[in-house]
């Protein structure tokens, strides 16, 4: 939506522009609505862009480009002032300004926030513009492939009508995509159900390379069987890590840091805990109690919901049982800092894309961020390069093709059905791929992942109509969640080191002379096929 606004913005004006969003839910209802804990930018005085980028490149622990990571961190105030105009109604502090809270990795309270719903106050404000703009947005609708001209230009999508049925061919000089991440290849995840990469599988089906897949974090917060995001402000605001003793444990792992050290270094410590016999039933506590009714109910009141409504527990009285959980995808499509490609005429934003910002490891507050100044360059960079691009002319036998593979899968009458191998998948990936990894259980992995792709092809889907069928959408995005599924692992297993959000057990330390680039995965009949590059450091030597 901010790659919407601003391409009306741009070179061509609302007047010379058609701007349309499509969407396999209704624009509120994407993920970034479950965002919790704030969005980061470096307002205070005492505080300056260098410092936020500096804490970007040390907590992604250096496989972060410096030179993206500089104009995220450069830009973030000015977008955040404009999203203030634009009617976010941010929390404030006694003096009336944007109020701030500290966040993990972080050396200053630099996360502005709206109590405990960050992303939801961001998504309406957005969608609010979108409104006032008059940009059309086809709800509903499922998009299955790119438009791709000659292998090397972008000319628009085919999409599925999921409302009233049937594939249409959607022309277009310029598409961004702007899908989120592919967290549920994972059984439980804090993402939304939605959330099965099909950007992401596009892109990489249609040539484009995807970046550092390997890299997925685990939040160190979720409740224990439905794997709902506790928010890191909840630690941000004070919160405590208890152990079955009552210990708060993070004095072993971060004793400077403590609950505010970076997400993989708290999720590893959690992880451990459990793992040798200290954690409750399989969680440890998050313990709020300390901070006091009035302040729970006025700096986190959904966090409270969730807990009441999903544990059981009210956190004004009891601690919070919680857990680590597949959380955020820091690889996804190699753009440039505006959202280039490498196939002409296609930008990506957001979590489906790798500018590289994240490294290794993403700083909380830094997601919600990304989206705001990529999505805003990703759309200022496609208005220019429409001005110079003719009008497509055609969907290269694209539209019959898809017509045909949809028809093969509603036709199939294998044993099995979608959400069966989506299940053995999620099961597959959390038990080989999950905090710790080793070799061996990467290669169990990636030999159970591509068996599982071929049984994917097989699925029967029962619903043999054309309106409103989510069996079929659910096997479109099975397709897109056993193709990431085998990029994560085939980039895990080959990177021998531990760095960030992939821990291995058998190279246990950062290894920067030979592991300090990007893994770049290409996809091929046979497979993905790796690739690497160097990261880009400007001002900040790893350390």
């Amino acid at each position: 939506m901010r790659a919407a606004v601003a391409a009306l913005s741009g070179p061509a004006g609302p007047a010379g522009l058609d701007v349309a969003i499509l969407s396999k839910v209704h624009p509120v209802r994407s993920h970034s609505v479950a965002a919790q804990g704030g969005i980061n930018a470096a307002l205070g005085a005492d505080d300056s862009w260098e410092k936020h980028a500096f804490d970007t490149a040390k907590g992604g622990l250096w496989l972060g480009d410096q030179d993206a990571i500089e104009v995220m961190c450069r830009e973030a105030p000015d977008d955040i002032h404009e999203l203030e105009r634009m009617g976010v109604i941010f929390s404030r502090d006694a003096e009336g300004r944007i109020a701030q809270r500290p966040f993990g990795g972080a050396g200053f309270p630099r996360t502005c926030y709206a109590a405990d719903r960050t992303g939801h106050a961001l998504l309406h404000a957005m969608y609010e513009q979108l409104l006032k703009r008059n940009v059309f947005v086809y709800e509903e609708w499922y998009v299955t492939a790119l438009i791709v001209e000659d292998g090397t230009t972008c000319r628009g999508v085919i999409a599925w009508d999921v409302l009233n049925g049937g594939l249409h061919a959607i022309g277009a000089k310029a598409v961004i995509l702007a899908t989120g991440g592919c967290s549920r290849i994972y059984l439980t995840s804090t993402n939304a159900v939605i959330n099965t990469g099909d950007g992401m599988s596009m892109a990489y089906r249609a040539g484009a390379p995807l970046m550092d897949m390997e890299f997925i974090q685990f939040h160190p917060t979720t409740l224990k069987d439905t794997g709902i995001l506790i928010t890191e402000g909840a630690r941000g605001e004070g919160g405590y890590l208890l152990n079955t003793r009552g210990e708060r444990f993070m004095e072993r792992y971060a004793p400077e840091q403590m609950e505010l050290a970076t997400r993989a270094v708290v999720s590893l410590a959690i992880g451990t805990e459990i793992a040798e016999g200290r954690g409750v039933d399989g969680c440890i506590l998050l313990d709020l109690r300390h901070l006091g009714r009035q302040r729970i109910l006025e700096r986190l009141p959904q966090i409270r919901q969730l807990a009441l409504d999903f544990a059981g527990v009210d956190p004004i009285e009891s601690p919070i049982p919680v857990r680590p959980g597949a959380h955020y995808v820091m690889g996804g499509v190699k753009t440039t800092v505006r959202g280039e490609t490498a196939i002409a005429g296609l930008f990506a934003a957001g979590e489906c894309a790798c500018v590289s910002i994240h490294g290794a490891n993403r700083l909380g507050g830094n997601s919600l961020l990304e989206t705001i100044v990529f999505g805003r360059r990703a759309g200022q960079r496609a208005s220019e390069y429409v001005q110079s691009v003719r009008l497509p002319t055609g969907d290269g036998g694209l539209l019959q093709r898809e017509e045909a593979r949809i028809a093969r899968l509603l036709k199939n009458e294998g044993p099995e059905r979608p959400w069966q191998v989506r299940e053995e998948l999620g099961k597959v990936l959390a038990l080989h791929l999950g905090l710790v990894r080793t070799r061996d259980t990467m290669t169990e992995a990636l030999t159970a992942v591509q068996a599982l792709k071929v049984r994917a092809e097989r699925v029967r889907v029962e619903d043999k109509g054309r309106v409103f069928n989510t069996d079929l959408i659910t096997a479109l995005e099975l397709g897109s969640l056993v193709e990431l599924a085998e990029t994560v692992v085939a980039g895990a297993l080959a990177r021998e080191e531990s760095r960030g959000a992939q821990y291995r057990s058998d190279f246990p330390r950062r290894d920067d002379m030979r592991w300090l680039k990007h893994t770049l995965c290409h996809c091929t009949p046979e497979g993905p096929r790796l690739d690497y590059l160097p990261v880009t450091i400007t001002k900040f030597k790893p350390i």
